[in-house]
């Protein structure tokens, strides 16, 4: 199989190259209003909206990772930040705001990421005292309008959640090196303070020799589950191909309904599973394949 790169989001073509280069390609994606973890991220009970962020080089393992952004235009970038220029993992909140502002780093007003779309979502999350985010869809939706709610809720067992929304990207070049990089705004309507699987190294995301992962779902079942990691440890402990480990972990490891992943392994294999519904995911190779996808497809 070629050499493929790919995102758990709509189209995202990455270049060839030898050099780390993940955190770049993210922060192509996170300006879009449809990657809604930026745009805005998702609203805590307090209504604020922060967001999370990490980047993994494979080949030397070295990671960054922050969350409670609420300023960063580009906050991936401050992941990256951490993981050059600090001898430190991960940052959180007052002091990776400042450490972004100490770098010039684009920052604006939190305001700049609120959009009307949350703000319904919120107040739907609200009224209807729960958290939202176990729907059997991941990644990007519209809040529920009042004459479609009795459908969605149908569809979502009678839970009224709303889709999870998150951006990975992993990628092998042409040497076999392997990086990742994932964002995500987490649940809507979550308890203020409340960090799910993206920046937990092994959790949501992970990369090494052997393959690059970056889950979407439920956190704490993807935590539960170290579901990134799992990937890669049978890859090297059980001998599996990256399409075998991965439909394991998501078959087995985590709850029906709250995962998916995209991953790549060092020689170019892809594998998207998830165990929902759908999930919004795509991969491009160097030589123009592309591949999109929302549902299951049928091998599948």
């Amino acid at each position: 199989m070629k050499r493929r790169r790919l995102g758990s989001a709509p189209p995202l073509l990455l270049r060839k190259t030898t050099s780390f280069n993940t955190s770049s390609q993210q922060r192509s994606s996170v300006r879009h209003p449809f990657f809604f973890f930026l745009y805005s991220s998702i609203f805590e009970f307090s209504s604020a909206n922060p967001s999370i962020h990490i980047v993994i080089d494979g080949k030397t393992m070295r990671c960054g990772a922050v969350s409670g952004l609420t300023t960063v235009v580009n906050a991936v970038s401050v992941a990256r930040l951490v993981m050059d220029k600090t001898p430190h993992i991960y940052l959180g909140f007052q002091g990776a705001e400042a450490f972004a502002r100490e770098h010039g780093l684009e920052t604006v007003d939190p305001s700049h990421f609120i959009t009307p779309e949350n703000i319904e979502r919120l107040k739907q999350a609200k009224e209807a005292n729960r958290v939202q985010g176990m729907a059997q869809q991941i990644d990007y939706t519209q809040p529920i309008k009042q004459d479609e709610k009795s459908e969605v809720l149908a569809a979502n067992g009678g839970s009224g959640d709303s889709q999870i929304g998150t951006v990975g990207c992993v990628a092998v070049d042409r040497d076999g090196n392997l990086a990742t990089a994932t964002s995500t705004g987490g649940l809507v309507n979550k308890m203020v303070g409340r960090i799910g699987d993206t920046p937990v190294i092994g959790a949501g995301t992970y990369a090494n020799s052997y393959c690059a992962v970056s889950a979407t779902g439920r956190g704490e079942a993807v935590i539960r589950a170290t579901v990134a990691r799992d990937v890669a440890a049978l890859m090297e402990y059980k001998g599996l191909s990256l399409q075998e480990a991965a439909a394991y972990v998501v078959g087995e490891r985590v709850p029906q309904g709250t995962a998916g992943l995209v991953a790549v392994s060092a020689s170019g294999e892809v594998t998207m599973p998830f165990n929902t519904t759908g999930m919004f995911r795509a991969c491009a190779t160097e030589d123009g394949y592309t591949e999109i996808g929302i549902w299951p497809t049928e091998q599948e």
